[in-house]
C-alpha cells in the first residue's frame, strides 16, 4: 500500500495529526461517509491542496486516525506492566490507561470506534492488527488475575466487557457534566475488579465442591 506517512519527518507528521484531528471532529459531527475533503481543508485552514500533500484521500485520513490511536493505546503498554507485580492493579492500570487516552483524544477514539470498519480492506487489515494486539495484552493481564486457569472462552467474554465498559463510554460520557477522567477509571475499575473477584471466588467454590 502506497501512502505518504511512512516514515514522515517531525514537522511532517505534527501537520498530519493536525490534519487527521480536525478531520476526526468533522466525522464525530457529521458522520465519515458525509464529510468532503472541502470540508475537511477548510476545518485544517489549509487549501485542499494542501490536504493532498499529506493525504492523498479521506481514506487515508481516517486511516491515519485510527492506527494512530490505536498506537498510542500500544506505545509502551506491555513494558509498563511488566512493572507492576500485582495483578488488581495491572486490571486498574489498563483501565485508568485507557480513559485517560480517551478522554485526550475523544475525537481521534470517537472516529475509530465508529467509522474504522468503513477503511477498505487493505487499510482495515493494518487497523484490525493494531487491534487484536491490544485485545491480546488485555486478554493477558485478566488470564495472569486468573493464573491461566480460565476457560478460553470465559476469557474472551472477561475481556470483551472490560473493553467494552472502557470503549462505551463514547456514546454518553462528557467530562463536564459527569464525574472528571481519574473519577470515571476509579468507578469502572472498583465495578470490574469486584465483579471478577466474585467471579473468581464462585469458580473456586464451584470447583472445590467438585472435589470434595
Amino acid at each position: 500500500m502506497d501512502t505518504k506517512q511512512k516514515q514522515p519527518d517531525q514537522k511532517r507528521r505534527g501537520k498530519a495529526v493536525a490534519i487527521g484531528a480536525a478531520a476526526a471532529k468533522l466525522f464525530n459531527e457529521k458522520g465519515y461517509l458525509e464529510t468532503s475533503m472541502d470540508d475537511i481543508s477548510a476545518a485544517a485552514s489549509l487549501s485542499k491542496g494542501g490536504v493532498y500533500h499529506y493525504f492523498f484521500s479521506k481514506y487515508e485520513i481516517l486511516y491515519f486516525i485510527s492506527t494512530n490511536y490505536m498506537d498510542l493505546l500500544l506505545k509502551d503498554l506491555e513494558e509498563e506492566l511488566k512493572k507492576i507485580e500485582d495483578d488488581v492493579s495491572k486490571i486498574r492500570f489498563v483501565i485508568s490507561r485507557h480513559i485517560d487516552l480517551y478522554t485526550k483524544y475523544t475525537s481521534e477514539a470517537k472516529t475509530t470506534l465508529h467509522e474504522a470498519h468503513l477503511l477498505p480492506p487493505e487499510y482495515f487489515k493494518i487497523y484490525a492488527a493494531k487491534e487484536r494486539r491490544y485485545y491480546r495484552i488485555v486478554a493477558d493481564v485478566l488470564s495472569d488475575f486468573f493464573g491461566g486457569s480460565i476457560q478460553r472462552g470465559e476469557l474472551r467474554v472477561m475481556t470483551l466487557t472490560l473493553l467494552g465498559m472502557c470503549n462505551w463510554i463514547y456514546h454518553w460520557y462528557k467530562p463536564k457534566k459527569f464525574v472528571g477522567p481519574k473519577e470515571l477509571s476509579e468507578i469502572i475499575s472498583d465495578i470490574f475488579c469486584r465483579g471478577i473477584l466474585g467471579y473468581e471466588l464462585k469458580a473456586k467454590g464451584k470447583l472445590k465442591g467438585k472435589n470434595e
